[in-house]
Order: C-alpha cells, then structure tokens, then sequence
C-alpha cells in the first residue's frame, strides 16, 4: 500500500481536492493508497507502506516549510519517497537545503538533465510554485526548467523530488514511481 500524505495546512482542507485526490486518482489502478494529513503522521507505522509520496500544496501554503523537524523520519525512511512541489521542497529542507525564489504557473518545458526511471528527454509539466531548491549536497538534479531546477534524487536513496506537478498532465511520472 502507498501513503499519500496531505501536505495541506489543514486537515481536510479544499485544497485536498486539488493536490490529493489527482495523486489516488493516477495511482490507485496499480496500488491501493491510503491518505494522512502530514500532522497524523506516526514514524513508526511508516513501515506499513511500500511508498510514499508528499502532496503539493497552494502557493500560498508554507505550512511544511515552516515545520521541517515534523519530516525528521524521511532521513531513517528505507521506502521509495516522491515529494511533489511543497513535498520537494520540505524534502530538500530537511536535508538543509535552501529554497530560492521561483515563481511559475502554467505549462513548463523540462529538460532532463540525468538518467531517471521517473521521465526521460524533454517534455512539458503543469508547474504552480513559488519557489524552487538549491539542493544539499546529498542530491543530484535530474531536471530543469529556463528558471529554475525542477527535479531532484537523493545519491543513495530513493528519495526524488519533482517540483512540477504530475497529477495534473504526466501521470505516467506517478506510474513508474509505483512500480520502483
């Protein structure tokens, strides 16, 4: 089962809509999901999962980023992560990475930039963020866009980080994180 965690800063929040439920949508055919709202989150049950995956949030929305410490556990986590937007950018927090300034909306090309088993070559992505990572050393950049990186891996783990939004056009990115 995969953990789809609701990185909103409220539980059952509208914006769930939005940012979680395209995530069960795209994945749910090829593994069952269960959501929790990043503030349930419980360590030790994280083991019951084979993945994870950190929703995106609204522009507006910076509870994650405020709260790194609560995402401690991705640095003992032995299961595949996907964080999407806010889940990168929290992911790339915890690590000490820093955020830069980086606003986009719309449709976005990428350009892949290292091997992944996520998305290859250069294709286009549905991008709403306000700020992109500069990444800790621990990580390699696997994409970008003109204006700034657009996806991470951790170098020994199976920690990846996309800052576009793949529930919205590129499922198939959701796909093949599945079958890791």
């Amino acid at each position: 089962m995969i953990l789809v965690v609701d990185m909103n800063w409220k539980r059952d929040s509208l914006a769930a809509a939005e940012f979680v439920a395209p995530i069960v949508t795209a994945v749910e055919p090829h593994e069952r999901c269960e959501v929790k709202h990043f503030s349930d989150l419980q360590p030790a049950h994280l083991n019951d999962y084979s993945k994870i995956i950190l929703s995106g949030t609204a522009l507006k929305d910076h509870a994650t980023l405020q709260q790194p410490q609560r995402f401690e556990w991705i640095k003992t986590c032995s299961q595949p992560v996907l964080g999407i937007c806010a889940g990168m950018q929290t992911l790339s927090l915890v690590y000490g990475a820093q955020l830069s300034l980086c606003l986009q909306v719309g449709m976005i090309e990428i350009i892949t930039l290292a091997p992944t088993p996520l998305f290859e070559g250069i294709f286009h992505a549905y991008a709403l963020h306000n700020f992109s990572v500069e990444p800790a050393d621990n990580f390699e950049v696997l994409a970008q866009s003109t204006k700034c990186i657009q996806a991470i891996k951790h170098k020994q783990k199976d920690l990846y980080g996309v800052l576009f939004h793949p529930e919205v056009r590129n499922q198939n990115i959701l796909e093949r994180f599945v079958k890791l």
